[in-house]
């Protein structure tokens, strides 16, 4: 069996939100706020038999209007549904443990589980009176406070809630709920044996070789256990006598004092005896690191990160221990569950991939029977899979849900894509607020520039920019795309190129790129075309999508853009770039009344040029200003290596914007359809 869905309402941030969970591994992400924890102590308000089961009033969520809270007392209800496994075994303890709370007795078959936080119905007339002529929400709220919480009452029913029937005690000590919270002090609560949960490890784990030998029958097992404690204990006793017989003298003179200050009487005298068992002789033990090389160093000498992992290992022999029916018989407990908030603390990317390895070896072994874990780590959600992600989303107050996996039900193309290539850096879109996808590095590198430019920070509206490496949006906007319900909720810009093409009508011909002067000039000798992309999402019919691209008729390129909003910008003109002295001398041009021939006759003789020559001469559709501008941005396009080209425009315009205000700034025109994006995407 597995919690296949859990129902949160008016908990913290969750006005009304049912959410799918999977049998396994349940990664959570979200941005700061979203939820993420929330839904983990919502688990468990209903599973940790020894946890806090009574809330407070900033538990309750304060999205409830006043006409609301006049109406009915506020109440926190949160059911969870725990459905059959594939293949599961009906003989198994799962279906007996669940068996009074059924909802569904078919195959696979679904029990209920809920906890309500309520005021008792005997209270409510009162309550409708206190609030009767509130007039505001705040004041209301501290009425209830102040008058009506003390009142509260929390119940876990078990089945139809309709039918009131109380989960009985017995069936919930079966579930067995670890957390292991995002501010926990592992040296505290493992490194001493006088802790419990090292104590308990130890105690199931001692003679683990008789406990384990499957050749040996239960009787056989107890009776030698009980030699090794006896054996253990006659060794103590003998380690007892000879202290005590070293304390002898030095006992009869600490005796003495207490004689003279009067703790002897009736003929009562203090003495000091003692036995010793093993289990007790725990509380001698810590832990211990040795290395290859012999050194020994206590525990708590290790980084934060690496205590961590020991203490995760000794909590799942904690949960092997506490489902072990042999050891604990009718106390076992059926369903082991772990839930870690922010496993990544103090934990460098590869020991996260292990530990993400770790945790799934343990559920497949059955040691831990569903897994949820908290994360803020993009080398986490790197790792797993979609199907086994959930991404919250809060925006406005407003918390969304939504999965990656199941967001490609009938598009497993798209989903495999996407898996493949949600690596470390584009796994940043699921953290994200908001998000623009771009094709290539220099998009990437160059954007939140130019919105500095504008007077925007990407960082302080949490935009990430993601480098899709390409035309591949339409993979990724499946994650995004809300006619879709298992959709994550956010908002997304993409910027693609113009990138017009065209081919020959001969029998064979192939498509190539061509300059936004030449489109549509030989249509008796060419076939045209732009990138398609910008058509995939119309901008109107999308609220959360929108496509932006370069003008369409002067459009071409990211970098043939740049200039052809700055065609005198020699600020643009990099190191790594060619024909540098012959761009600068185009761009210098560019200010002075000057003819087409005159820049045409800068043009170095080359193939290329001459195309371009012959391609502005043969356009009669174009102003002058346009031909100079498309003349200017083809050849700097022609001469720019894009990877490093980006690196040092990122470089100096940065520098060039820490200038503003002084005499050496140079004013950079941001291109308009980024300009757009970026107006768009901060609404």
């Amino acid at each position: 069996m597995y919690i296949s869905n859990i129902e949160i309402e008016n908990y913290r941030n969750f006005r009304n939100k049912s959410i799918i969970l999977s049998d396994g591994m349940n990664v959570i992400i979200g941005q700061n706020n979203a939820g993420k924890t929330n839904l983990i102590k919502a688990l468990a308000l209903v599973l940790d038999s020894n946890g806090k089961k009574r809330l407070d009033i900033h538990d309750f969520n304060k999205s409830i209007s006043l006409e609301e809270l006049k109406s009915a007392p506020p109440k926190i209800r949160i059911r969870m549904t725990i459905k059959q496994s594939d293949n599961e075994d009906l003989d198994s303890d799962d279906l007996v443990t669940v068996a009074n709370w059924l909802t569904k007795l078919e195959e696979p078959y679904e029990a209920t589980l809920t906890y309500e936080f309520h005021l008792p119905e005997k209270e409510v007339e009162k309550y409708a009176a206190s609030l009767a002529s509130v007039v505001d929400v705040d004041k209301a709220w501290r009425i209830i406070q102040q008058d009506f919480l003390r009142l509260y009452i929390y119940k876990i029913w078990g089945g139809n809630i309709d039918n009131q029937t109380v989960a009985d005690s017995e069936s919930l000590k079966k579930f067995d709920f670890q957390f292991l919270d995002a501010i926990r002090d592992v040296e505290r609560d493992m490194l001493s044996g006088r802790n419990t949960l090292l104590r308990d490890v130890l105690d199931f784990f001692m003679d683990y070789d008789i406990k384990s030998d499957h050749t040996r029958t239960p009787k056989e097992k107890i009776h030698e256990i009980k030699l090794k404690k006896q054996s253990f204990t006659d060794a103590a006793d003998a380690l007892l006598l000879n202290l005590s017989e070293r304390m002898k003298l030095g006992k009869e003179q600490i005796l003495s004092y207490a004689m003279d200050t009067g703790a002897s009487f009736n003929k009562a005298e203090p003495n000091f005896e003692g036995v010793i068992s093993d289990v007790e002789l725990f509380s001698a033990l810590k832990l211990i690191v040795e290395y290859e090389s012999g050194i020994k160093i206590p525990a708590t000498h290790n980084g934060l990160g690496y205590n961590n992992l020991i203490y995760m290992s000794l909590l799942l022999s904690k949960m092997q221990v506490n489902s072990d029916g042999g050891y604990l018989g009718s106390n076992a407990k059926v369903f082991p569950i772990l839930a870690i908030e922010e496993p990544e603390a103090h934990l460098h990317p590869a020991m996260q991939y292990q530990l993400l390895k770790f945790l799934t070896k343990n559920k497949k072994d059955k040691k831990v029977r569903q897994i949820f874990v908290t994360t803020h780590s993009t080398q986490i959600t790197s790792t797993v899979s979609l199907d086994e992600m959930i991404c919250l989303h809060n925006e406005r107050g407003e918390t969304s849900v939504g999965y990656p996996g199941i967001v490609f039900k009938d598009n497993e193309k798209s989903k495999k894509y996407v898996q493949r290539f949600l690596d470390a850096t584009k796994s940043d879109m699921l953290f994200a607020q908001k998000v623009v996808l771009v094709e290539g590095i220099a998009e990437q590198l160059l954007l939140p520039i130019m919105a500095r430019y504008l007077g925007v920070s990407f960082e302080e509206n949490h935009i990430a920019v993601i480098n899709v490496g390409g035309r591949y949006f339409e993979h990724f906007l499946y994650l995004f795309n809300l006619s879709n319900p298992y959709a994550i909720h956010k908002k997304i810009a993409c910027i693609t190129d113009r990138d017009p093409e065209r081919k020959k009508k001969t029998k064979g011909g192939s498509y190539s790129k061509c300059y936004p002067y030449e489109y549509g000039l030989q249509e008796d000798l060419y076939e045209y075309k732009r990138n398609p992309s910008f058509n995939l999402y119309p901008r109107d019919a999308y609220s959360n999508i929108a496509i932006f691209s370069q003008d369409e008729t002067a459009g071409k390129t990211f970098e043939y853009d740049f200039v052809l909003h700055n065609p005198s910008l020699e600020l643009l003109v990099t190191n790594s770039m060619k024909n540098q002295d012959e761009i600068k001398e185009l761009m210098r041009l560019f200010s002075s009344d000057t003819e087409l021939s005159e820049y045409e006759q800068i043009l170095r003789e080359s193939d290329e040029n001459k195309r371009i020559k012959e391609s502005i001469n043969m356009n009669c559709s174009w102003e002058k200003d346009q031909k100079v501008k498309g003349l200017i941005a083809s050849r700097y396009l022609n001469s720019v290596g894009k990877g490093e080209n980006a690196l040092e425009l990122a470089y100096v315009l940065a520098d060039n914007l820490d200038k503003k205000g002084t005499a050496d700034y140079q004013e950079f025109t941001v291109p308009n359809y980024i300009k757009e994006a970026i107006s768009w995407i901060i609404q």
